[in-house]
């Protein structure tokens, strides 16, 4: 069988306190055949000199300015050369350095691969399971309540993705990723944790935005009156899950 090629997207800007994790879960990697691309904002702190330390491990580096996170990764995907692509953002992590050859040695040629993400916090002291726990089945029907399966832990057939929708500014990756989801025949489930996300980014930040972007979405892709039923069992879920754990850590 045929190894695939993996495109591995970094994106980042002024982040040199977490870059170097990021790097190395990739870089690290037992599986070869990966193109490593990473887009920088045209960062001001030490980020970039970090980068440089590996610039030889690294396909492509990009410094320049963007118009936002979502730009950036549209650059990395215009460059990728891969047969499927992976967003591994500053911050995260490749689980393990044997998670990319166990996908593509141990499953069949899917057109998506994915598995379960460990959240760590800024102390990378592990904070468990997401929320979301990932679906035995990945399709549409399992994104209905929540970002079932974070971009972080999906590997996605490159010639079935678009580019990020620029109306989103926080949640066009759950748009790029239920696009993708409706057009593949064959998606995987890896049944293990393929990698380590580090919570507070944006999203959580401007926690409102991200709702009213997350909402627009799930309307264009189940319809209007669904999505108010599913949103009146996103808030039930959350309800009582803030009564047992007093938190979310999605």
């Amino acid at each position: 069988m045929k190894e695939p090629l993996l495109t591995v997207i970094t994106v980042v800007y002024n982040n040199e306190k977490h870059i170097e994790r990021t790097i190395k879960s990739v870089i690290n990697q037992t599986y070869s055949k990966i193109e490593y691309l990473i887009i920088d904002g045209k960062s001001t702190d030490g980020t970039l000199e970090i980068i440089e330390k590996y610039k030889e491990n690294i396909t492509k580096i990009i410094s320049e300015p963007d118009k936002g996170i979502y730009d950036a990764m549209n650059k990395g995907l215009k460059l990728a050369k891969g047969d499927y692509v992976l967003f591994m953002n500053s911050g995260d992590e490749i689980y393990d350095n044997q998670t990319v050859a166990k996908i593509f040695y141990d499953q069949a040629f899917a057109d998506i691969y994915y598995g379960e993400t460990e959240m760590i916090d800024e102390n990378l002291k592990s904070q468990g399971q997401r929320r979301h726990k990932a679906p035995e089945n990945l399709n549409l029907d399992g994104f209905k309540y929540g970002m079932s399966v974070s971009h972080q832990a999906i590997y996605i057939k490159k010639s079935m993705t678009k580019l990020y929708d620029s109306q989103y500014q926080l949640s066009a990756d759950i748009d790029w990723i239920l696009d993708a989801i409706s057009k593949a025949k064959t998606i995987v489930n890896t049944k293990m944790y393929v990698a380590r996300y580090l919570m507070g980014g944006m999203s959580k930040q401007k926690h409102q935005q991200s709702l009213i972007e997350r909402y627009q979405i799930f309307e264009k892709y189940y319809g209007f009156f669904p999505n108010i039923f599913n949103h009146f069992i996103i808030a039930l879920k959350l309800s009582t899950y803030y009564l047992k754990r007093g938190k979310t850590n999605d």
